[in-house]
């Protein structure tokens, strides 16, 4: 029981892990993450967000660009690999201008529904009719 219940649990975690794109490699180069955020605390004084965005946000570019002598550091960090699934998502929008037409109503009257009457000897006993209005 508690070993099903442990199975279970590492497994979900694998899944996880693997769904948000996190390999084995990467697990193994936390140590060089923790390493290269500690020289930027102490050379730079940045904070683990400043960090961050420095070599996986906003700030990444211009960071490559100014500090070129760490290039082979920053290859040496996790999750620096590119998927090579995309999601690609297309909004088309109408850029037709039409002018809306007044909606004309026609009375139709088809039903779409068929009664048909029971076959059954139950409903003819009576224990499957609709209820009665007092």
């Amino acid at each position: 029981m508690i070993l099903s219940r442990l199975f279970s649990i590492s497994l979900s975690f694998v899944i996880l892990i693997q769904s948000l794109g996190i390999g084995l490699s990467d697990i193994i180069q936390i140590d060089e993450f923790i390493e290269h955020a500690q020289f930027h605390s102490e050379q730079y004084g940045d904070n683990v967000l400043v960090f961050i965005s420095k070599h996986y946000g906003v700030l990444k570019a211009n960071h490559e660009k100014e500090h070129q002598e760490e290039k082979e550091d920053h290859e040496q960090l996790p999750f620096q690999h590119h998927s090579h699934i995309s999601s690609v998502t297309a909004f088309v929008l109408n850029t037709k201008n039409e002018e809306f037409k007044t909606l004309e109503f026609s009375e139709f009257k088809t039903h779409n529904f068929n009664y048909q009457a029971p076959f059954s000897s139950l409903h003819s006993e009576g224990l499957f009719q609709p209820p009665r209005h007092s």
